[in-house]
């Protein structure tokens, strides 16, 4: 085949134009990709916490973690952990609170010491066995999550529950966090956990699918792979997560944990973020 140079030419000017359009595709891409910040959970680092908490948190803030979830306080007031918090200039992005802190007149006291603290979300990390010992119970607890998420609303805060293995296990032959979810509206934050789902057998992808926009905060753990593997080292589906939780999750915040160490748990935490970022570049 003979090609004249004006054949020539126009080839390179087609080769230019769709290289000017992919690179303008890509560009959009970026830019339409949602910038989803990323807090730790403190439970990753507690031994650490209760040693030295402001230590802890100056060291996380200089990580480069936008924010913090709490679980529990080390005996601090709400005024001193918020300074804690604004010298290092992270922010509240939850607490893990246990389900009495909601109920009755504790509601109030709760959210006042959570508004000092600037955090929103109220998260409860588990529930007595009589909450979700059948379908009635947890049909039940879904109720009670919906109430108070309804009372919760007025004092500014929003009330969620995080998932363990368990509760990705059927119940008379029901799935406990399928009841939940599927008896409660988008008021009540569906806290999942990546590596909690794939304990309990089931694919953490497909739960966020069956309730988009509900997966509001969302807990980043790894599972399987090496001892004390961190995120990016072993099973978990990061690339289809963070794609949904960007554009179908109505996800506010990433929030690293990290529960297996192969070395000491800080340096754990700080890894799981410089590979998070890598996914997130």
């Amino acid at each position: 085949m003979n090609l004249s140079r004006r054949d020539i030419l126009k080839l390179g000017v087609s080769a230019a134009a769709l290289w000017a359009a992919r690179a303008k595709g890509l560009a959009m891409q970026a830019e339409s990709r949602k910038k989803i910040p990323v807090g730790l959970q403190l439970y990753s680092v507690r031994e650490d916490c209760g040693k030295d908490l402001p230590g802890v948190l100056t060291a996380v803030g200089k990580m480069g973690y936008e924010g913090v979830e709490f679980a529990g306080y080390y005996g601090r007031k709400a005024e001193e952990l918020r300074k804690l918090l604004d010298d290092n200039g992270l922010k509240c992005c939850g607490t893990h609170t246990g389900l009495d802190t909601l109920t009755g007149d504790n509601l109030k006291a709760t959210a006042e010491f959570n508004r000092t603290l600037g955090n929103k979300f109220l998260i409860v990390p588990s529930l007595p066995p009589t909450h979700t010992a059948s379908v009635q119970a947890l049909k039940d607890t879904a109720k009670l999550f919906g109430e108070l998420a309804d009372k919760a609303r007025p004092l500014g805060m929003r009330v969620g529950y995080h998932a363990h293995a368990g509760d990705l296990r059927p119940v008379e032959e029901q799935v406990p966090w399928d009841v939940i979810f599927g008896n409660t509206g988008p008021e009540v934050v569906m806290q999942l956990d990546t590596s909690n789902c794939l304990d309990g057998g089931a694919d953490p992808l497909a739960v966020l699918k069956r309730y988009p926009g509900r997966s509001v905060t969302i807990h980043l753990k790894e599972h399987g792979g090496k001892p004390g593997a961190v995120i990016g080292e072993g099973e978990v589906a990061w690339k289809d997560i963070l794609r949904f939780c960007e554009k179908e999750g109505g996800t506010e915040w990433y929030i690293v944990e990290q529960e297996r160490y192969a070395g000491a748990p800080i340096d754990s935490v700080k890894q799981c973020l410089v590979n998070l970022r890598k996914m997130l570049a």
